[in-house]
């Protein structure tokens, strides 16, 4: 397909004290655009990191990076769900700021789309994919296990994956979203109804600067969103906490170009299980639990 002919983009960027990794970000995404001639626009959804963050974003002068300031139900998995429903792209795209996820295999990523993928992950585990040579044996082996856990939902190689493009039509099937912990990807292809998943290889490196963000409660966090994948599957949705129907989703304007640090997300207020009248209270638990990144 043609380059003009190429369906807007939008990367939501989910971040939480990445301040020291935005500049190389952000100039490597600013070359991938510009190279490949793409519409491609920029939602950082940043969980109130204090960290100097917003002021190198604004000190850019990116008309196409937009930040957005998220004051509660912080968490990885709702960011990304946020920023999915402010999105004004045709085509959505999630990725990390830690230059783990390389921007450079987002073309290649948008061609599998249009070639009739549904689903396109940037993976480690299919052929020419790879990790960085210092992961241990236990992260290896972690990671392995996660992705068995993970088999019976779906065949993909690296369903653990948080570098992935989809088209908006199809996020717009997605229902009863249910996000908790960091696999956010593996929650849209199962509620998306994703049937024609396309794993591009990418190179997954070691973040560049800062801590990881994977801890053993997030590890806890995946299991209970296994459970909760499971019963869904199942047919079995708890409607009090549940995000229940299609995806309408908050209004576009709640949270884009926040004014401050102060800015409240009231999209993300419409996402907080805890606003539930019927939230249980093990729903209200694994929701305070989550927040904390």
């Amino acid at each position: 397909m043609p380059q003009t002919e190429r369906p807007s983009l939008t990367v939501v960027v989910p971040t939480y004290r990445e301040a020291e990794n935005l500049p190389e970000f952000l100039d490597r995404m600013a070359a991938v655009r510009a190279a490949h001639s793409l519409q491609l626009d920029m939602l950082i959804m940043d969980d109130d990191s204090g960290d100097g963050s917003a002021e190198i974003i604004a000190a850019r002068g990116m008309p196409w990076v937009n930040l957005v300031v998220r004051t509660s139900d912080r968490g990885l998995s709702q960011a990304v769900l946020e920023g999915l429903f402010l999105a004004k792209g045709e085509v959505l795209a999630c990725m990390d700021a830690d230059l783990s996820h390389p921007p450079e295999s987002l073309p290649e990523m948008m061609r599998a789309l249009e070639t009739g993928a549904d689903f396109v992950i940037g993976s480690r585990y299919v052929a020419g994919g790879s990790t960085s040579d210092d992961w241990t044996a236990l992260r290896w082996i972690n990671s392995q296990a996660a992705t068995l856990l993970a088999r019976p939902l779906t065949s993909v190689r690296d369903p653990m994956a948080g570098f992935f493009v989809l088209r908006r039509s199809t996020f717009e099937q997605g229902r009863d979203f249910y996000p908790i912990g960091y696999k956010i990807g593996l929650e849209l292809i199962v509620r998306c109804d994703c049937q024609h998943v396309v794993e591009v290889p990418i190179h997954f490196g070691n973040r560049r600067h800062g801590k990881s963000k994977l801890t053993l409660k997030q590890q806890i966090l995946y299991l209970e969103h296994l459970r909760r994948l499971y019963m869904y599957r199942c047919g079995i949705v708890p409607f009090s906490s549940a995000i229940t129907g299609k995806t309408s989703g908050p209004p576009r304007s709640s949270t884009r170009t926040p004014k401050g640090p102060d800015s409240k997300s009231l999209a993300g207020q419409r996402l907080l299980q805890d606003f539930s009248p019927r939230a249980t209270p093990d729903d209200r638990a694994a929701n305070r639990l989550g927040r904390d990144r």
